[in-house]
């Protein structure tokens, strides 16, 4: 567009400046599905974790058109209690969410279990969203083998379903239930510990 108005040049040009800086600034965020054991303590690793945006608790894998807590705890919808990550690449990768997911978010040697919680519902897995993540799952999970049998799953992210209100955030919101201080909050312990960088 062209002007011989000068005042509505500069007006144009600065709204060009303006939407080319806004491009510029505005970070593409990817988003991750993770499932380990009960969605409460992964759903806190993960919001505890720089370049995360938001988690939310849910359920994947399954093959109902809708899931909701009282169906995927019965372990026969073919759901697991799952998270799904939003996250900045430019801040935290994909390659480091692996290790948090395998290091202090769950026990991936598990089978259809964590801790006291037992069924498929419970099991490890990773469901991508492409190519590029499969392959980093794939390459990380031949890296631990050698140390270890792992049980975690790598399937592609069909649907996802959010959990219901009272499960979402709920480490933050109970954080002297037995449950949450037994076997979440060492979660966060490690990941302090283990990811320094990470953490926030």
């Amino acid at each position: 567009m062209t002007t011989n108005n000068p005042i509505l040049g500069r007006l144009f040009g600065g709204l060009l400046l303006m939407f080319s800086l806004g491009a510029v600034a505005a970070p593409v965020m990817q988003t991750a599905v993770f499932a380990g054991g009960c969605f409460w303590g992964v759903d806190a690793v993960f919001k505890h974790v720089k370049g995360v945006s938001e988690v939310v608790s849910g359920y994947a894998g399954g093959s109902a058109a809708t899931a909701n807590y009282k169906q995927v705890s019965r372990g026969n919808s073919g759901h697991a209690e799952a998270v799904r990550v939003r996250f900045d690449p430019a801040q935290v990768s994909y390659s480091q969410l692996l290790q948090v997911f395998f290091g202090v978010a769950h026990d991936p040697t598990q089978l259809n279990r964590q801790g006291p919680d037992v069924g498929t519902q419970y099991r490890s897995a990773i469901f991508y969203a492409d190519d590029a993540q499969r392959k980093a799952a794939q390459a990380y999970i031949r890296r631990l083998e050698g140390a270890a049998p792992i049980v975690t799953q790598i399937v592609p992210l069909q649907q996802f379903f959010p959990a219901e209100e009272y499960h979402q955030n709920y480490l933050a919101r109970h954080l002297d239930q037995p449950y949450i201080v037994i076997h979440d909050l060492p979660k966060l312990d490690a990941l302090r510990r283990e990811f320094p960088a990470l953490y926030r």
